[in-house]
């Protein structure tokens, strides 16, 4: 499976021959491409053999002569500050990698600062992290970290193409929680988490947080706290934005959580989710007590039936 042959590419076709010039794709960083298509399938509106012509797309692309990497593209919608990303198969498996960007990889000081983030984050262990798997020397990319595949669509994305619905909304109000919590719990400094940066991997949708790390304290402040708080209360409005005026109408209460998330109402990611789930601590709080109390009797009672005359 080709992943270019699967990205957005907005073309300009031409009838009159069969070149189809198709701009910049939203997985490929040559400006224009020159492909051709089936002229046979041109009434039907269908384009499945394509032919590259360019020479600078296949600059994007490398082999590896021990087979061990193969398929390997780079995908710069999914580029960072300081990194390259791509996509490849190892021994025939789907990765992901990341690499310095070709300006950064002699300087000392960016190859320690990659080698940092991968020993943050190879102990990581959150179903909604990206899992970072090893830190190889690639063919034609360079030192990279190997990461479990997470191909798919950003929420960023899905919310430009509005194509969030109603499962988008309930994963970003329990998994980016859940590894918001994990974040927290286990001290990583990391970079805002933004809709760019939530991943819904292909085919089974599952969210995943990538560029997640690149230094573990011996604890947050409160202020990083209530900062990651504030950002998801941002996600989460965008998120909500992009739904469906019919659906979006049935979440006020998720609309007043961002809305207080980004006013920094909430000290922790717990009163996060309590209000999330339409509770107060203060509700807790009463429901243990009372609990407390119940057991306290029960006990009386049980001791005053077994106690001897």
């Amino acid at each position: 499976r080709s992943r270019f042959l699967k990205s957005n590419i907005a073309g300009i076709f031409d009838k009159k021959n069969s070149d189809c010039h198709a701009l910049h794709g939203s997985r490929w960083p040559t400006p224009v491409l020159r492909v051709k298509y089936s002229k046979n399938l041109w009434n039907m509106g269908i384009f499945y053999k394509f032919a590259f012509m360019d020479d600078k797309a296949d600059q994007t692309r490398f082999t590896d002569p021990s087979g061990k990497w193969t398929e390997i593209e780079h995908l710069p919608e999914w580029d960072e500050k300081y990194y390259h990303i791509y996509t490849a198969k190892k021994f025939g498996k789907w990765v992901m990698m990341k690499t310095l960007r070709p300006e950064f990889r002699d300087d000392p000081a960016m190859m320690a600062m990659i080698e940092k983030e991968f020993e943050v984050r190879y102990n990581l262990a959150s179903p909604n992290i990206i899992m970072i798997n090893d830190f190889d020397d690639v063919p034609g990319v360079g030192k990279a970290i190997i990461t479990d595949d997470v191909y798919g669509d950003s929420l960023a994305k899905l919310i430009e193409n509005r194509e969030v619905d109603e499962s988008v909304l309930i994963k970003v109000n329990t998994n980016l929680v859940d590894a918001l919590d994990y974040i927290q719990q286990n001290h990583i400094a990391h970079h805002p988490i933004t809709p760019k940066t939530v991943i819904f991997t292909e085919n089974v949708r599952n969210l995943k947080v990538i560029d997640v790390g690149f230094d573990q304290l011996d604890h947050i402040s409160q202020k990083d706290a209530e900062t990651d708080i504030m950002a998801f209360g941002s996600i989460l409005q965008q998120t909500l934005d992009a739904l469906p005026q019919e659906v979006a109408q049935r979440h006020a209460r998720c609309r007043k959580v961002a809305k207080d998330a980004m006013a920094g109402r909430y000290a922790d990611v717990q009163e996060l989710k309590m209000a999330l789930n339409n509770r107060k601590a203060s509700r807790l709080g009463i429901f243990i007590a009372l609990f407390i109390i119940i057991m306290i009797v029960v006990l009386a009672w049980l001791t005053s039936i077994v106690r001897p005359d």
